[in-house]
């Protein structure tokens, strides 16, 4: 069995935790030095008493978001979104600094905001630097750590074979302890053939940890056996490994399951918005930027239709109901009436194809969703997205909610106009085989947002309007 090389960063890694603050902070400082010889600008004692408030600010905030966590195991791009996120609160100080003092005119606009873009993307790319050589020195036995999983049930398994496939983090897995399964063994990732011993049971982890200096216990136990699992944590007290309960929350449906405390006792959220804090402000960002120039743009089609919907048939233009927003609160859809009739009532029947209630000239605007675009003033008003979850009719809601578990989760956020299921071709009809397949795309749009994503489902909607067959 293979010991592994520990290394200097375990034995140092307070200094090495020191060391990358301090260097975080000097790329800033030196950045702005640079960019001020690039453009010919005079480093006068101005853009020194700039560098040096930076340099401190981030000394000071960079820790405060947790950029300094162990990287063993952590999403890269988690930690890039950090750098990103405490840069702009920087920034931000340093802005309202400079208009306080009125000392914003006497800097050059090129290198202030050359660095300001380029400080977070230089301090990005160091981490993927670091990240990238770390994760290359650990494949090959550097740095590593000594592992056992107390637990060999589908959680203990799931969570070895996830180790398993990034060996760029560095967890050598020595075996697992088990009170049912002594003395077999666990396949792990039957495709490369990974199998894992299970070393003992759970008396025996404590004796085993001390003997093989194991640096970390994952305790992947299953929630009925908590007093077995109060058993073992109070055991692993007399060792020195790093001990890590794992909680077995899989069996639950989760949405952007996270933690969290509440004055210093931990949390463990199964369900939340994808848009708590700053990606809030990031969504209604998009919403209000991107809604305002297509509402721009889309005003002279808008009034051409208006005028086509008022003399193609009798009835209003504009055709109001409610369904249901953010948090389940009621709100008012617009949309361009199609049909000859406006149903918001107790029961209403959804759209067909060939159905006799649509108009000529509204059959052509759902063909093609122009019926929608009154809904770019829900998007400013707030009470919509340009991108989420489809809303359906209230009567529609109160009918699925009853038969489709996890519905209502989609109510977590505004709903939107276009959507993650509506580019994967769900539209059209709400049978509940249907509106079981929409579920899962809204709910997997939850799990996994980004404004990327947003801007690529807005980008696909674009296409789709010119082939969506289930438009009717």
């Amino acid at each position: 069995m293979v010991s592994g090389q520990k290394g200097f960063f375990q034995h140092y890694q307070h200094l090495v935790v020191r060391a990358q603050q301090l260097l975080d902070a000097l790329v800033i400082f030196f950045l702005l030095v640079l960019l001020c010889h690039f453009y010919g600008a005079e480093f006068h004692p101005y853009y020194s008493w700039l560098a040096t408030i930076a340099f401190f600010l981030s000394l000071l905030v960079f820790p405060s978001v947790k950029l300094y966590q162990p990287w063993r195991g952590a999403q890269i791009m988690r930690l890039v979104a950090r750098i990103f996120l405490a840069w702009i609160f920087i920034v931000a100080v340093l802005t309202f600094l400079g208009f306080v003092t009125k000392k914003t005119g006497i800097y050059s606009r090129r290198v202030l905001l050359t660095w300001m873009t380029a400080s977070p993307a230089a301090l990005a790319a160091l981490r993927l630097l670091v990240y990238k050589m770390l994760g290359w020195a650990r494949a090959r036995g550097f740095n590593t750590r000594r592992v056992v999983i107390a637990g060999a049930g589908e959680l203990g398994r799931q969570l070895a074979a996830n180790i398993l496939q990034v060996r760029g983090m560095g967890m050598q897995i020595l075996g697992f302890f088990d009170d049912y399964k002594k003395g077999a063994e666990v396949d792990l990732l039957p495709a490369i053939g990974a199998r894992q011993k299970i070393l003992g049971d759970l008396d025996d982890l404590v004796d085993f940890v001390r003997q093989h200096k194991v640096d970390m216990v994952y305790l992947a136990l299953p929630f009925r056996a908590e007093n077995r699992i109060r058993q073992v944590i109070e055991a692993l007290q007399d060792t020195t490994a790093s001990v890590y309960l794992v909680p077995d929350v899989f069996v639950f449906s989760l949405l952007r399951a996270g933690l969290t405390d509440l004055r210093g006792i931990p949390l463990i959220s199964l369900w939340e918005t994808p848009f708590f804090g700053v990606n809030g402000w990031l969504k209604r960002a998009e919403d209000l930027i991107l809604g305002s120039l297509i509402l721009l743009c889309m005003l002279p089609i808008m009034a051409i239709i208006a005028l086509g919907v008022k003399f193609s048939s009798p009835g209003p233009v504009i055709f109001k109901q409610r369904r249901w927003g953010l948090n389940g609160e009621e709100i008012i859809v617009y949309k361009f009436r199609t049909m000859t009739v406006c149903e918001d009532g107790e029961t209403i029947k959804q759209a067909e194809p060939c159905d006799q209630r649509l108009t000529p000239f509204g059959a052509f605007l759902r063909r093609t969703s122009l019926d929608e675009l009154p809904q770019f003033f829900n998007v400013i008003q707030g009470s919509m997205s340009i991108v989420g979850p489809r809303p359906h009719a209230v009567a529609h809601n109160e009918f699925f909610r009853q038969r489709l578990p996890g519905y209502m989760l989609r109510h977590k956020v505004r709903p939107g106009i276009t959507g993650w299921a509506q580019i994967h071709g769900c539209r059209g009809g709400s049978s509940l085989q249907e509106m079981e397949r929409r579920l899962e795309y809204d709910l997997d749009y939850l799990r996994r947002w980004s404004l990327w994503l947003d801007l690529k489902i807005i980008f696909f909607s674009i296409f789709l309007i010119l082939r969506d067959k289930n438009a009717y």
